[in-house]
């Protein structure tokens, strides 16, 4: 309780709020200086906002030097420490835990039907997003490309798109798996199925997918990242 009070009191103030917002859709270290610069602020407070979210484990920081001579600068980074707030306490990583060995207590068939759900997940997020169109056959690439990138906001991956200038291969980068600490004990099957569950994203916007992951966080990479060769 004492460390969610802390938690709570650190993001209540809105500045550092937007602070950690900022630095979770950056994806790479950041210093005193740069949020100085875009938070309008002194470096000394925005100084202090970092340090009071250090505090709290939502980030870490290590001193580098620059290759520009003079003094090393401080980096920040997000931490890898789940922070999490439930009133009353839950615990879903521990359900998520039981729920993903009893499935593979199944064997084979509980893998499948493992993957055909997280596909099935994945087709109804853009169902929900669709609601806002009348329907796909309308719609244009980029119109597309925004339904997927908002509803992977919305699961939390944190993501980054590009494409090709033919627009037939997204680019696309994963920075925070939501099934992190599960995936790290049973890397396999989380991430077969969360392959499944964005190729149910990719499918129900477009008439063929094919999608092909180049890089995997639980290898040591930044970030996990895809090709998705696309039809219209």
């Amino acid at each position: 309780m004492e460390q969610t009070l802390k938690i709570t009191n650190v993001l209540s103030d809105p500045t550092r709020y937007y602070i950690y917002q900022y630095i979770t859709k950056r994806h790479k270290d950041v210093t005193v200086q740069e949020i100085a610069d875009n938070f309008s602020i002194h470096p000394n407070v925005a100084r202090l906002h970092l340090s009071k979210l250090e505090d709290v484990n939502m980030l870490v920081s290590e001193t580098k030097k620059t290759g520009k001579g003079g003094r090393p600068s401080r980096l920040y980074r997000l931490s890898d420490d789940v922070i999490q707030l439930h009133f009353p306490y839950r615990d879903y990583q521990l359900l998520a835990k039981i729920t993903l060995e009893t499935m593979l207590e199944l064997g084979e068939e509980g893998r499948k039907a493992l993957y055909s759900t997280g596909k099935k997940f994945g087709r109804e997020l853009i169902q929900q997003e669709l609601k806002r169109f009348a329907g796909t056959e309308k719609l244009t690439f980029d119109q597309k490309l925004n339904i997927l990138k908002h509803a992977a906001d919305m699961s939390g991956f944190h993501p980054e798109f590009d494409v090709n200038a033919e627009k037939t291969i997204v680019y696309f980068q994963i920075y925070n798996c939501p099934f992190k600490e599960v995936a790290a004990r049973h890397r396999e099957p989380v991430c077969n199925m969360h392959n499944e569950y964005l190729k149910g994203m990719f499918e129900s916007l477009f008439h063929s997918t094919q999608l092909v992951e180049k890089q995997n966080m639980l290898t040591g990479c930044d970030a996990c990242s895809y090709q998705a060769f696309v039809g219209n």
